[in-house]
């Protein structure tokens, strides 16, 4: 019976333990998730699209994530979001919640436990303020890669894309593009996408191998199941020549 009561009393002390670690959630009703305002433009649409879609295409599977774009980054209960073009987070996930619930509509830090790895901001004008009110937010924020493209002619930085790392709560432009601390790096790719032709910035992993669309991923499809009915034609040609009737 001692030993009954003892394992009982250990198992409500790791329940009161529980109980302290996992705080009831905060009111968080207070809190604006969506208020309507539109993306700057069409091209910054694109890039953000371009951004998240190919991490979930071909990235890692074994590692849970979270990437999106456009959506409010929360660092306090009654401190306005930052809206980066895009972030990535890993070792986070929403998929399996309710996606309604207040708390999986936008990015809070206090509910995830950590900030995003890395954003990604786009300028499209020189009062964003990319590289003075939003950089020293983020840096606050603790957010370790601090990614800045630049896709128009008159830059507002030295060069069109900078990859700021925080070291002891500042951010240092890299000499490269990677994201070492990730296993990522991001490139600079001229070419099409979604009918566009322009510079887009793509993820790559750490050798500089760009993570293909799903349309990319489906037109390697197609070129490999047209060599393969090409080379059974060839096959099937030279075995007609020898008088075997490829058929039986």
């Amino acid at each position: 019976m001692a030993d009954v009561m003892e394992a009982e009393k250990v198992e409500a002390e790791k329940a009161e333990g529980r109980r302290v670690l996992y705080a009831p959630m905060p009111d968080m009703s207070h809190i604006i998730t969506e208020d309507d305002e539109p993306v700057d433009n069409l091209f910054s649409a694109k890039q953000q699209r371009l951004l998240v879609e190919p991490l979930y295409t071909a990235w890692q599977e074994e590692r849970v994530f979270l990437a999106d774009a456009n959506v409010g980054v929360f660092r306090g209960l009654h401190l306005p979001p930052l809206v980066p073009d895009m972030f990535l987070s890993l070792d986070v996930r929403v998929g399996d919640e309710d996606w309604w619930l207040k708390e999986n509509r936008s990015y809070f830090i206090w509910v995830h436990g950590k900030p995003p790895d890395v954003v990604v901001e786009v300028v499209s004008n020189e009062k964003g303020g990319e590289l003075d009110r939003k950089m020293r937010e983020y840096a606050w924020m603790g957010i370790p890669y601090y990614v800045v493209y630049d896709p128009e002619p008159t830059s507002i930085q030295s060069k069109p894309l900078i990859v700021y790392e925080l070291v002891v709560g500042e951010y240092m432009p890299q000499p490269d593009f990677q994201l070492a601390k990730i296993d990522l790096s991001l490139r600079l790719w001229d070419g099409i996408f979604e009918d566009g032709q322009a510079v887009w910035l793509r993820w790559a992993d750490g050798e500089g191998n760009l993570f293909p669309t799903g349309a990319e991923l489906a037109e390697q499809e197609r070129e490999r199941a047209d060599k393969e009915h090409e080379r059974a034609e060839r096959l099937a040609a030279k075995l007609r020549e020898l008088g075997v009737d490829p058929a039986e």
